[in-house]
């Protein structure tokens, strides 16, 4: 293990590319009552640089985050029932870039090592079930990221904004979220919640930017108003969210996304930071290697 440390310690850049301080530190939320109007989403918070520095500093990121990866992905291959696995989740409100990091941040790693879900409404199969049913079903398996784009939450927001459920319903889900999130961790899964935090007004800006140009027709929506008319609901619904599901063993980090080239290096950033935290080696041989490769030059 000390060796280990070692060498995650020397696979950090020294080049000025890192944060004074780890992102997973400077994003954390604290514990304890939120108020939205605080939290700023055009911040950028950690990033050691300007918008001219960010193409340059996020592919930095590259090298490493794609070892770190292989290295997951090749435990999880010859030592599966142990081998962590890395869940991240994406939630944010519409326009807020969930695609935009799977692109840009997550697409740096190997795709054949990467689980993509996008949860839409649920169909009638998955209402027919508990509603997490229908998240167990998408999780990673040992060796693997996975990336949510929304997830479980939606079931304390959209559910709530929307009236789908009585509050005495969803009122309870918070603490099920929270005892199932807790098992979760405690069976291998690194979790990474990341509250995609948008203003308002760079909402509107992005949505009529999309209307603006017929190539991002497809992406628009026109139910987008009729959610946005609902601000302050969802506002309200996010901090509940974000006071009563932060807890120690699964924390939100919020990433402030109005500007779209922080948001994209700030996620990168922070899966590179839990990756190294692994303390990942690649595994070691279960044959004779010099014997194999006699084996193979005879071959």
């Amino acid at each position: 293990m000390r060796q280990n440390r070692r060498m995650a310690k020397k696979s950090k850049h020294d080049d000025g590319s890192q944060p004074s301080e780890p992102l997973s530190t400077l994003l954390r939320l604290p514990t304890g009552p939120v108020q939205m109007g605080s939290l700023d989403p055009a911040a950028t918070t950690g990033f050691p640089g300007d918008k001219d520095d960010a193409p340059a500093i996020t592919e930095s990121l590259a090298p490493e985050l794609g070892d770190l990866q292989e290295r997951l992905f090749a435990a999880g291959r010859v030592a599966e029932g142990t081998s962590p696995k890395i869940l991240v989740v994406l939630q944010g409100l519409d326009t807020s870039g969930k695609g935009g990091v799977i692109r840009h941040a997550i697409g740096m790693v190997d795709p054949q090592g990467v689980k993509i879900k996008a949860f839409k409404a649920p169909t009638e199969e998955e209402r027919a079930h508990p509603y997490l049913w229908r998240i167990e079903r998408e999780l990673p398996v040992p060796g693997m990221i996975g990336i949510f784009d929304r997830s479980h939450y939606e079931d304390v927001l959209v559910v709530r904004v929307n009236n789908l459920v009585d509050e005495s319903v969803w009122s309870k889900r918070y603490d099920e979220i929270n005892a199932w999130e807790e098992g979760l961790v405690d069976q291998g899964t690194v979790l990474i919640k990341c509250f995609l935090n948008l203003s308002s007004a760079e909402q509107k800006d992005r949505l009529l930017a999309r209307l603006d140009d017929p190539t991002k027709h497809w992406k628009y929506n026109p139910g987008d108003v009729d959610e946005r008319a609902k601000w302050p609901a969802y506002m309200a619904a996010y901090q509940a969210v974000l006071e009563r599901c932060n807890t120690k063993r699964a924390p939100w980090y919020v990433i402030p996304a109005d500007r779209k080239w922080y948001r994209n290096w700030a996620v990168a950033q922070l899966l590179v930071e839990h990756l190294r935290a692994l303390y990942l080696s690649w595994p070691t041989a279960e044959f004779d290697v010099e014997k194999e490769k006699a084996r193979v030059a005879a071959s």
